[in-house]
Parts: C-alpha cells; structure tokens; sequence
C-alpha cells in the first residue's frame, strides 16, 4: 500500500499498476553514483488502466498526449542522491501530471466591452498627450 501513488482525495493510483524501474543516475551523488541505482523510472499505463472512467482517460490521453508512449506515461527522477527520494519525487510529479491532466477545463472567459468612463479617460490621456508634444514643435502649425 505504501507504493500507490495519491492523485486527489478520489483517486489513487494502486501500486499493482505502476512500474518500476531503477537505473544509475548521472546526477549528484559523487562516486557513489557509480554503484547505486538512484535512478528512477515510473511507468503508468494510462491508455490501458480501467482505473479512470472512459471521459477522464479521454481527457488525459488528450492532454498527456505529447508525454505517451503507446499508452504509457513514463516520469524520470533522478535528481536526489537516494534512491528513495527519488521514488518519492517520481511519484509525486505522477501525481501531479495526472492531476492536472483530468482537471475540468477552465470556464470560458465572457468578453465584455470597456466601460464608457474608461474609453473616455484613455481617449482624454491620448488628447493630453498629442497637446503636450505639439506644444514642444519648433514650429507651430
């Protein structure tokens, strides 16, 4: 249980359908990085998981497109020293993107025009300032 990935309050990603693997990483660690595998790769297929119902799936595939491998969402940490920290970070960025992915679209902004008073003070500040510069001419018009 300790291995499900939390994506929000309704959803958790159970540990069954993550995939893990562990490499050595070219980031900081100094000569330990060449013998621990602090690496972390975790997969999710998303495409293929029954967790979502079929609009959020839709919805994520859609927004996680360009991040998909025949399905698969693929997060890379290596940026910590253990392999650990990295796990965690890797989750937690999968919890992030796919959070973000099966978030409803904002609402529509509404255009609205500029109210009457506005569009009279922007004129009024252009007039002040034509003035201003035609009064600095050499010679007047």
């Amino acid at each position: 249980m300790a291995d499900d990935v939390r994506v929000s309050d309704r959803l958790t990603i159970p540990a069954a359908e993550l995939s893990w693997r562990f490499s050595r990483s070219s980031g900081p660690g100094g000569q330990g990085v060449n013998t621990t595998d602090s690496r972390v790769e975790l997969s999710w297929d998303l495409a293929g998981s029954e967790l979502l119902p079929a609009a959020l799936r839709e919805r994520a595939v859609g927004q996680l497109g360009g991040r998909l491998v025949n399905g698969v969402l693929t997060i890379t940490a290596s940026e910590h020293r253990s392999q650990l920290r990295n796990r965690e970070a890797a989750a937690a960025r999968l919890a992030a993107l796919v959070g973000a992915a099966i978030a409803p679209p904002p609402r529509q902004r509404r255009p609205t025009k500029p109210s009457r008073g506005s569009v009279e003070r922007r004129i009024g500040a252009k007039k002040r300032r034509a003035q201003i510069k035609r009064d600095r001419r050499a010679d007047p018009d």
